[in-house]
C-alpha cells in the first residue's frame, strides 16, 4: 500500500500490508536539509554565518512582481554555479554520466507498489521497451540502460515478530527478479526501507547480491525511522553519516571483488529526509544519485525538484514518474522532453 501526503497536511495512517513509495507535495515552507525552514535552499544555519548585507536599493516604481522576478533570477544564477558538481572523474565501467538508467520499480508481491509487480512480466518488459525507445529518441546522446528496482526490505504497518517494522524479501524472490533483469541485460537495484531496523543490519543481508557487478542499491529515507516514530505515520530521515556508511560498504565491495563502480540512489522529496547533505562524500567507486521521489501534477513535481534537489547538489540526479498517482487528477504524465528540460538533466529515471 502506498502512502502519500496531499497539499493539505494530513495524519498518515500505516497500511496493514506493504508500504512503499513517496509522499506528495506539501504547501508552505519546508525544513531545509540543515534543519532550518527555507524556501530558497539556503539554510538558517548557513544564513546565520553570512555577513550582514544592506538590502539592495529598489528601483523606483518597481512592482512586487518585478522584485520577485529579480530575486528569483539572482537566486537561480547563484544555484546554477553549483552544477555540474565537481567530483571524481568516472572510473572505467561507470554507468553515469554516459548512459541514462530507466528503471521499473516495485515488488512482485503487490500490484500497488509499482509497475514491477503490477503487470505480468511479458507486458512489463514490453512497456519498459516503449519507455526506453521514447527516452532514446528524446536524448540519443545518452543511451538508456534498463533496470529493475526491487524493494528488497519493505516497511510495514505493524512491528512484526522482531519489532523492526519491515519485511525482508525472500532470496527466492530476489533471484526471480534478478533473473528477469538478466533476460533484459538490465541492471538490478535493491531498495531498502529499514523501518526501525538499522541500515547496517539490512545491508549485511544484501551483501551476497551487491557483490554482483550488475546489482546496485537504493535507500529510502521516507521509511527510515532513525529519529523515532512509526513508518507511514511520519516521514523518516537519513543523515549524511548513514549515506556515507552505504557508500563505504559499496566502495569496499568494488575494491574487494574488482567490480565496476556501483550506483547508489537516495530518494528525496522533502528537506528533512536528508540532513547534512554537504557532508556526503564522493568516492569514484560509487555514483550517488539524489532522486526526486514525489508524485503530483507536473508543476508540483517541478516545484519539488527546484526546492529539494536543485539547491542541494551532491553528484547526479534522478526523477520518478508515477503512472497512476501523477495522473489520477487528470494531469498528464510528464514526457521525456518535459523531464529533460530540468537542470541538470536527470540521469536516473524511475517509473512506479
Amino acid at each position: 500500500m502506498s502512502l502519500r501526503r496531499t497539499a493539505r497536511p494530513l495524519r498518515l495512517l500505516a497500511g496493514a500490508a506493504l508500504l512503499g513509495g513517496a509522499l506528495a507535495f506539501t504547501a508552505g515552507a519546508q525544513q531545509s536539509s540543515d534543519g532550518g525552514s527555507t524556501r530558497t535552499g539556503t539554510s538558517a544555519k548557513t544564513a546565520a554565518k553570512s555577513p550582514a548585507r544592506k538590502p539592495a536599493a529598489k528601483p523606483a516604481g518597481e512592482s512586487a512582481a518585478a522584485r520577485k522576478a529579480r530575486a528569483d533570477s539572482a537566486r537561480n544564477a547563484e544555484l546554477a554555479k553549483r552544477w555540474p558538481v565537481k567530483g571524481p572523474a568516472p572510473l572505467p565501467g561507470s554507468i553515469l554520466p554516459n548512459r541514462r538508467i530507466v528503471a521499473y520499480y516495485g515488488n512482485p508481491h503487490s500490484k500497488k507498489m509499482g509497475v514491477l509487480g503490477e503487470l505480468p512480466q511479458p507486458q512489463m518488459f514490453a512497456k519498459l521497451d516503449r519507455e526506453t525507445a521514447a527516452w532514446n529518441k528524446a536524448d540519443p546522446s545518452t543511451p538508456v540502460q534498463q533496470a529493475l528496482h526491487l524493494i528488497a526490505a519493505v516497511a510495514q504497518g505493524d512491528p512484526g515478530k522482531d519489532g523492526k517494522w519491515r519485511r525482508r524479501e525472500s532470496p527466492a524472490m530476489i533471484e526471480k527478479v534478478y533473473g528477469w533483469a538478466k533476460q533484459k541485460n538490465a541492471l538490478m537495484f535493491l531498495d531498502v526501507q529499514i523501518g526501525k531496523s538499522t541500515l547496517e543490519e539490512e545491508l549485511q543481508v544484501l551483501l551476497p547480491y551487491l557483490q554482483r557487478p550488475d546489482v546496485h542499491l537504493g535507500l529510502d529515507p521516507e521509511f527510515a525511522m532513525t529519529k523515532g516514530g512509526d513508518p507511514g505515520r511520519r516521514v523518516g530521515t537519513y543523515d549524511a553519516k548513514h549515506i556515507n556508511h552505504a557508500i563505504d560498504v559499496l566502495a569496499g565491495l568494488v575494491t574487494k571483488h574488482k567490480l565496476p563502480p556501483k550506483v547508489l540512489v537516495v530518494h528525496r522529496f522533502t528537506g528533512p529526509m536528508v540532513t547534512n547533505y554537504q557532508n556526503i562524500k564522493l568516492d569514484p567507486r560509487v555514483q550517488v544519485v539524489m532522486h526526486m521521489d514525489g508524485w503530483g501534477p507536473p508543476y508540483g513535481k517541478r516545484a519539488t525538484w527546484s526546492r529539494f534537489i536543485y539547491p542541494y547538489p551532491v553528484q547526479y540526479t534522478g526523477f520518478k514518474l508515477f503512472y497512476h498517482n501523477d495522473t489520477k487528477a487528470g494531469h498528464p504524465l510528464m514526457k521525456p522532453s518535459d523531464v529533460l528540460a530540468l537542470n541538470p538533466k536527470p540521469l536516473y529515471i524511475q517509473y512506479q
